[in-house]
């Protein structure tokens, strides 16, 4: 048995516990400080003893001394019992529901796994978080109330996901659900089926936001909390007394994604935000801190990043136990036992936790001496009171200028007993005995028999039981039920003609600018438009500059929740840098994964608040999908709608830069997505007709759809349209592909050419026809995945028919039909890797040969590095040169004439201008 006091004070072991462990080279002296802030307390109070605390460590700072403290306060409740507060619910009825909601989210998952045995599902982390849950649920979540004005909601919840079947247990007794979708649980294709954790796209009337990925929940919700005061600012939503609840585990905290905006949060004072962390001390394997206090972790971290914080460590049982040790017993055990052994105590009854934890000191056996093993064994973590709990979260909403964290103690798997209650492989438990089902029913009294238990019923109270009556109605008084989710806006919004916003994209011009300025141009334009202008959201992660946006900082101003506290260093310029509280720009810093999640804000934002909104991430290509993916994915299954734009794209056209900022394979990444549009634009004319496609399908139309655009930052002159030709050509650009305008000539091969690559292409063509009098058409092939996703439907209709591909009625690819009246082999170059082009390889009607920019890039010119990857102008001479040998349509001495030609240092390659001058297709 350790003797914990050593001989020290109570006051000056609490000062050796909360710093780090030095030699006392005068104890009394010590002693006499600490007994001073004691009489302080004792006579003057807390407040008066704190601001002296206070004015001493300022002193001390100003004099260049530094604190060794830690942030780190005793391992108790935070809000003493005298500040509790009366708790206004009824604890039988809540305990009742509680227990059905408990039964229920079992049976599902032991259910599924009795009959399938493969499907899995989480007990016991909702058996943790239940209480955490239902505090919220009875008391503070706010739902949208039936016929509230657009634009004003409810709170917003983000669920901790291995905690869903909880929350399907009680959508089922609200009505939301029946028992065929309990039965149904983690089987939805024959049936209505429940998905494993929160994705709204398999539940779009139910789940708001998808968590199931580890880390997306915490960023996501602060930066939801942060679009909430930004709608508000601009006065677009009326978003006051709206809350923002996450629900996480302690283990989730390590994800990077989960602490990487905790300062955003902090600076911009986001008091709309409550954090809700549940330490049950277990990571999906084992303890989060084996050999340390993960609750004394975060609690560092939260106040240093600048949030309140608030711990919820021991339920309302302990509080007697509290008022009886007058020696500080108990902080003094708590901070002397790491995690592993909390466990180890939740794992084991009330005789084992007496003798080994109580009996490590007679001041704290004294404690207990009254208490039977059944009482100790009673003693509830603070996660587990519905009093302490409530406490918090009312504290936490009323809290000002700061958003908050609770850090709320419980046990993996409470209730479950030696089934599974703190043990190691409690995550992974699926199944119980009969024998541990029916002490789970009595250890929480509910009234079913043992045949109920066998057959694992579900148990619904009748309508008119107290329990019942009592649920619907703390729902009905704050304002209707939730997760629920708004498929549309009330209202869509309407898209104002190209020539409004893109006149210049159509017309000739001799001045040479990047797809990514028109994109910019276009954008700028846009929000000076009317409705839609008001709603646009650019985005960027502190690159705007680079981008050409710049324009844009007077134009709209850079949102900030302060305005501008300085005078800018460029005011004197006409592109000066203005923040404003009502700023459009959100510029988020290094931080692609909070810019993303701004986006998906933004994005989701005619669900969350019924306002469409549009949001415009502009980025560098390589750090979207290649860095955020995960975020996207989730943006996907969150059903945003919205412009990922990246720019500087491929691995060619930001030349300086070299390997990690060149893009080869984005669009492979977005081809995965099946909500996801992916283009890849040459022409000023081609980006605003997808612009136009996409607002009109997404804000107008409303789809479930987003748009992701790579824009490059190369220089050169683009082709005018006719309106009419403009009109002819948005069908084809959207599908994917199409001819360029060209006189008819009887061309022996096709170059397909995507973005940045497309001019080298034409440039390929001009070299064929002027030195190996060799005619090709140009193609340009705006999306391979657009076109891949068409054949491969085309694909599925013939097969379910039991067709052929080309069959009457059944739908040619797209691909294919364009193709067909074309003859020689077809040739594709694009600025990503060849799985891009490859996507469309079984629906090329002919040879199909592909060049892309494969491998690790590097730093150099634009020419050389097409030169390099061999997918420039003589690359693809060379490509067409030898798919026309392979063919027998000429002879192979005409391509090793190509090669020395070319690559022998003879001629060299062909001038850069040639054949990308307007007219372009001449």
């Amino acid at each position: 048995m350790t003797d914990l006091s050593n001989g020290v004070e109570p006051m000056q072991w609490l000062h050796i516990a909360r710093n780090a462990v030095r030699e006392d080279d005068d104890p009394q002296e010590t002693a006499e400080w600490l007994s001073a802030l004691e009489g302080v307390i004792a006579h003057a109070g807390k407040q008066r003893a704190q601001f002296l605390f206070d004015s001493l460590a300022e002193h001390a700072r100003l004099l260049g001394m530094q604190s060794s403290r830690t942030r780190v306060t005793p391992y108790t409740n935070t809000i003493a019992l005298e500040q509790q507060g009366r708790y206004p619910g009824n604890p039988a009825l809540e305990d009742k529901l509680a227990a059905a909601l408990r039964w229920n989210a079992l049976a599902m998952v032991v259910r599924a796994n009795n009959a399938y045995g493969e499907l899995g599902g989480h007990i016991a982390s909702y058996a943790s978080a239940a209480d955490l849950f239902e505090v919220g649920f009875n008391h503070f979540f706010r739902a949208s109330a039936p016929g509230a004005e657009a634009g004003i909601g409810g709170d917003l919840v983000y669920f901790q996901p291995h905690s869903s079947p909880g929350v399907y247990a009680r959508a089922f007794l609200e009505g939301f659900l029946d028992e065929a979708h309990l039965r149904h649980y983690r089987r939805e294709i024959a049936g209505p089926g429940l998905c494993s954790y929160p994705h709204p796209w398999l539940m779009p009337d139910f789940w708001q936001f998808p968590t199931g990925s580890m880390g997306i929940g915490p960023i996501n919700a602060i930066y939801q909390a942060r679009f909430m005061r930004y709608l508000h600012n601009r006065g677009l939503a009326q978003t006051d007394g709206r809350t923002v609840w996450g629900f996480f585990g302690d283990g989730e905290m390590d994800e990077p994604e989960s602490i990487g905006a905790l300062s955003l949060a902090a600076r911009e004072g986001l008091d709309n935000l409550v954090f809700v962390i549940n330490c049950n001390l277990q990571r999906l394997d084992g303890p989060v801190r084996s050999n340390g206090r993960i609750v004394d972790e975060l609690e560092a971290q939260f106040h240093g990043a600048g949030w309140n914080v608030i711990k919820v460590l021991w339920g309302s049982d302990w509080d007697a136990l509290f008022a009886r040790d007058t020696t500080s017993a108990l902080p003094r055990a708590f901070a002397q036992t790491v995690d592993g052994q909390f466990q180890t105590f939740s794992a084991n009854d009330g005789a084992y936790n007496r003798a080994h934890f109580f009996g490590q000191h007679p001041a704290l056996a004294a404690l207990v001496e009254q208490m039977s093993d059944d009482d100790i064994d009673r003693l509830r973590r603070g996660g587990h009171d519905a009093r302490k709990l409530y406490a918090a979260y009312a504290q936490a909403r009323a809290h000002r200028g700061q958003p908050s964290v609770i850090l709320a103690k419980t046990m993996k798997g409470f209730g479950m007993g030696a089934a599974g209650q703190g043990r190691m492989t409690t995550h992974q438990q699926k199944k119980l005995d009969i024998d541990e089902l029916k002490a789970f029913r009595d250890r929480f009294r509910l009234p079913l028999s043992d045949d109920d238990v066998e057959q694992l019923k579900f148990y619904k109270p009748a309508a008119d039981n107290p329990e019942m009556q009592y649920l619907h109605a703390r729902r009905a008084a704050l304002g209707g039920y939730l997760p629920r989710r708004r498929r549309q806006a009330t209202q869509a919004l309407a898209v104002p003609p190209v020539p409004d916003w893109a006149s210049f994209a159509l017309a000739a011009t001799d001045r040479e600018i990047s797809t990514t300025m028109a994109l910019v141009r276009m954008l700028s334009a846009l929000l000076k438009g009317g409705a839609i202008g008001r709603r646009i959201v650019p985005i960027v992660a502190d690159e705007a500059r680079t981008f050409g946006m710049a324009n844009l900082f007077r134009q709209v101003g850079i949102y900030s929740p302060l305005g501008q506290l300085y005078e800018p260093e460029d005011r004197g310029s006409m592109l000066y840098y203005r923040e404003d509280t009502q700023g459009q720009i959100l510029e988020e810093g290094i931080s692609e994964a909070g810019a993303v999640s701004s986006w998906i804000s933004a994005a989701t934002s005619y669900s969350v608040h019924d306002l469409p909104m549009l949001p415009f991430y502009i980025y560098y290509s390589m750090f979207g999908f290649q860095r955020i993916g995960d975020l996207i994915w989730a943006a996907a299954d969150q059903r945003a709608r919205g412009f990922l734009i990246g720019a500087t794209a491929g691995k060619t056209t930001l030349g300086g830069e070299g390997l990690q900022h060149q893009d080869g394979s984005s669009h492979l990444a977005a081809s995965t997505i099946p909500n996801c549009r992916a283009y890849d634009p040459a022409f000023a004319y081609e980006v605003a007709a997808i612009v136009d496609a996409g607002m009109r399908e997404m804000v107008e139309a409303q789809h479930d759809v987003f748009y992701y655009m790579t824009v490059a930052n190369e220089n050169y002159a683009h082709p005018c349209v006719t309106p009419a030709l403009f009109d002819a050509l948005r069908e084809p650009i959207l599908k994917g592909l199409y001819r360029l305008p060209a006189p008819q000539r009887d061309a022996r091969v096709q170059l397909l050419g995507s973005g940045a690559i497309l001019r080298e292409a034409l440039a390929a063509r001009r070299m064929l026809a002027d030195d190996w009098g060799i005619e090709a058409a140009v193609w340009s092939v705006t999306s391979f995945t657009e076109l891949q996703r068409d054949g491969m439907e085309a694909e599925r209709r013939a097969r379910n028919a039991g067709a052929p591909l080309d069959a009457a009625g059944v739908g040619r690819p797209y691909v294919s039909a364009a193709l067909e009246a074309t003859r020689g082999p077809v040739i594709a170059a694009t600025d990503y890797v060849r799985a891009v082009p490859e996507l469309i390889r079984a629906y090329v009607p002919r040879r199909y040969v592909t060049l892309g920019t494969d491998g690790f890039g590097r730093s150099d010119t634009r020419s050389a590095l097409r030169a390099f990857f061999e997918v420039d102008r003589v690359a693809i001479v060379i490509a067409a040169l030898h798919a026309l040998a392979d063919d027998g349509e000429i002879g192979r001495e005409v391509v090793r004439d190509a090669i020395a030609r070319y690559r022998g240092g003879a001629a060299g390659a062909a001038n850069p201008g040639d054949g990308l001058t307007p007219p372009w297709w001449r």
